[in-house]
């Protein structure tokens, strides 16, 4: 049984593969359009537009990416989704959907709606001042129109359903919200916490899903308890060097919740394909075993000391800062290297053989 398992995951493996070459060869992405939703973990530049703190385009941010601009992108170079994108058979990234690119053509491929510190629950975008997931709904519906009123609402309903939408966003609710929050975590247990994000989640799903959306993948909490800065805020003082299991084990318990509620959405809303991607256990793995997986250090970051620094306090003037970032898992104190990126999105690209089928 286990064997006939394998062999069915490899041949599927293998079909996607073919597809994959297939459409790079005629050109074509293997889906029209693909729409990015979420935090800083896939924000591609939309904080760039807006007044906030929460940012990333300035240097050393992007050094590594094309030109070496400081695009927005909370990393030393590409974004997963960036190689998703590649992945796919796209030419070109999903433009930021507040960026002076976001208009005509370049829309008809997609569009990116991610905002760092953005969550689930809206009051943690309201306190960094970022775009809520409710605002980024209202974004994808004006996107909807504006694609309706180029090609007409036939080849739009089309590229809508067949589009992938990524959500990636969460780890803002606990780490810049409910960790540092005394009003939430007395009300609420972290237990009860992630029941209370599982409603606005699941709105999401449906609101999506209500404006034609047949393709969601959504990914999970990382290993938060791994994240340089997590270490350092949360970890036990004198002990550097060891993830915050507390915070793991809370990020599991929404991953389960998270697995579940999907699962109800997928039985209730027919037509849906949703994939949660893991990508819990391969950032786990790369900051447990980071020599094994091809990286030097995984326990600091980067940018500056390593420990804390991101968005404006990871700048040109930050004083440690790597000169190699390929041999860092984390590029600052919470966002993955490019390096680790590709990791990621590698895992993502087998995962989601069900949206790509």
């Amino acid at each position: 049984m286990n064997k006939m398992k394998m062999f069915i995951i490899m041949l599927m493996t293998f079909s996607v593969i073919a597809c994959f070459y297939a459409g790079v060869g005629t050109g074509e992405p293997l889906v029209p359009a693909l729409i990015i939703m979420g935090d800083s973990v896939v924000d591609a530049g939309n904080n760039n537009r807006l007044n906030t703190l929460i940012k990333a385009n300035f240097p050393p941010y992007g050094r590594d990416f094309l030109a070496h601009n400081a695009t927005g992108r909370f990393s030393n170079g590409k974004l997963a989704t960036d190689f998703t994108a590649e992945s796919l058979g796209f030419t070109s990234y999903p433009v930021p959907y507040l960026s002076q690119e976001a208009n005509g053509t370049n829309l008809l491929t997609g569009a990116n709606f991610a905002s760092g510190a953005s969550g689930y629950d809206d009051g943690t975008a309201i306190f960094y001042n970022a775009i809520t997931l409710n605002q980024q709904l209202k974004n994808y519906k004006e996107y909807q129109n504006k694609v309706t009123n180029i090609v007409g609402s036939e080849r739009a309903n089309k590229i809508f359903s067949g589009a992938i939408h990524l959500l990636s966003t969460g780890s803002s609710d606990f780490l810049q919200s409910y960790y540092i929050n005394p009003i939430l975590n007395r009300i609420f247990t972290p237990d009860q916490y992630s029941d209370r994000l599982m409603k606005p989640y699941s709105t999401f799903v449906q609101n999506l899903y209500d404006l034609g959306a047949r393709k969601i993948g959504v990914t999970t909490l990382p290993p938060l308890g791994c994240l340089p800065a997590a270490i350092t805020l949360f970890g036990e003082t004198g002990n550097n060097n060891t993830c915050v299991e507390r915070l793991n084990q809370d990020a599991v318990s929404f991953n389960t919740k998270l697995n579940n509620t999907s699962m109800n959405l997928t039985n209730n809303l027919p037509g849906l394909k949703l994939v949660v991607f893991d990508i819990y256990n391969p950032l786990l793995n790369m900051a447990m075993n980071p020599v094994e997986n091809g990286f030097f250090e995984s326990r600091r970051a980067c940018c500056g000391t390593g420990t804390v620094e991101t968005s404006f306090l990871c700048n040109a003037r930050s004083v440690g800062t790597c000169s190699n970032a390929t041999n860092y898992v984390f590029w600052d104190g919470f966002h993955p290297s490019e390096a680790a990126n590709r990791v990621i999105a590698n895992n993502l690209l087998v995962q989601g053989i069900p949206l790509i089928s």
